[in-house]
């Protein structure tokens, strides 16, 4: 329960700091995205036996998936709210479907897209202009380019 927590923290980590270099220190997605994830990686790999196995072989893959969140632009989320529910759906879709998606290439990718296109798809008190955002609408519109009523 604890190493779970801990997965869904470092994937909560690893989105917003990705957001955070990518847009406040203007590094680009890919290369904050490769920087956070390969001192992440490099770290575990120098000191495999730090923590136990478990969580020297998940928490790498799981910061990755994060900071694919991450990657995600400003115009499509701009707060950390969001980004926080897409990275804590990530990690839910990543622990109870990991083995699902044993042996398939771009199951990061996809857990990733999935969570953000559901945050997407979600009602929120736009902060700008005081009223409740239809979260479908946006998605179309983000999808299809207008707005259809």
């Amino acid at each position: 329960m604890i190493e779970n927590l801990l997965l869904v923290i470092i994937a909560i980590v690893g989105s917003i700091l990705t957001f955070y270099v990518n847009h406040q220190l203007k590094q680009g997605p890919v290369r904050s995205s490769a920087m956070l994830s390969l001192a992440v990686a490099t770290f575990f790999y120098l000191f495999p036996s730090l923590l136990n196995e478990h969580l020297t072989k998940n928490i790498p893959v799981v910061f990755i998936g994060g900071s694919f969140i991450g990657m995600v632009s400003k115009k499509m989320i701009s707060s950390y709210f969001s980004l926080f529910i897409s990275a804590v759906v990530f990690a839910v879709i990543y622990l109870n479907a990991s083995t699902f998606f044993n042996g398939y290439g771009g199951a990061l990718g996809a857990s990733a897209g999935i969570s953000l296109l559901s945050v997407l798809s979600l009602p929120f008190i736009s902060p700008k202009k005081h009223q409740r955002t239809n979260g479908i609408l946006q998605l179309r519109k983000l999808l299809f380019g207008r707005n259809k009523n």
